[in-house]
């Protein structure tokens, strides 16, 4: 009785400091959500949360007359499960991707498409094929293909340049006005400036005895250059 009577208030000592010790941790410490996203990697983009800016894939036209074929080639080992590449080659889980490219994107007579891609529609073209490989649930919400994507331009031109090569008569690779129109429309977001950055910065380098702005029409001797990575399914 008389070690009972000593354990018991220890136990009840011991319950109660737990249970503080509870406490003060969540009033100590506030857990919360990231309410920006990590920075993207790998050709993606960084999405500021609430901007309405979507992260998109890097350009790859560029790339694809000096695309490493066989590389594609190796990548695409990962897909043979899923995919048979031979002319009349048999589907599988997926596909067969013969001729694919510039072919109608359910172009397989029989193969039950996810109703996402055939309500997509339309053709596996260059820029298709792209933002698709990048990130396929991303380009088509509600595909049937549970694939992460590639991230690097590189491979995906690589895939492509294979992919383009699967036909007796190869797709045209893109022209000069092709490129130029998908690296305007994969091009990166420019910062936004703050109103009144700019000229608080003027009068703070006026002030510090920095040079005052050229005045119009007259020539600076020191050339400004301003150089922009175009960034690139």
């Amino acid at each position: 009785m008389f070690d009972f009577e000593k354990i018991f208030p220890a136990f009840l000592v011991a319950g109660i400091l737990a249970m503080l010790s509870g406490f003060v941790a969540d009033v100590v410490i506030h857990p919360h959500a990231l309410e920006e996203d990590a920075i993207a990697i790998d050709g993606e983009f960084v999405v500021e949360a609430g901007s309405g800016v979507v992260a998109m894939p890097e350009p790859i036209m560029a790339l694809l007359a000096g695309a490493d074929i066989a590389r594609g080639e190796s990548l695409s080992k990962a897909c043979a499960a899923c995919h048979s590449f031979d002319q009349g080659g048999v589907a599988k889980v997926g596909p067969n991707l013969w001729n694919v490219v510039n072919g109608s994107k359910a172009h397989q007579s029989g193969f039950a498409y996810s109703a996402a891609l055939v309500e997509k529609g339309g053709n596996w073209n260059y820029d298709s094929l792209n933002r698709f490989l990048w990130k396929p649930k991303s380009y088509i919400s509600g595909t049937k293909m549970n694939y992460a994507g590639l991230k690097k331009p590189e491979d995906r031109a690589a895939v492509i340049a294979w992919m383009r090569s699967l036909s007796s008569s190869p797709a045209a690779l893109p022209g000069e006005a092709e490129i130029a129109a998908e690296e305007a429309a994969l091009a990166p977001p420019e910062p936004e400036v703050e109103e009144g950055v700019e000229a608080e910065g003027i009068e703070e380098n006026a002030e510090e005895g920095g040079e005052e702005p050229a005045e119009e029409g007259v020539e600076e001797d020191t050339p400004v250059a301003a150089s922009e990575e175009a960034a690139a399914e």
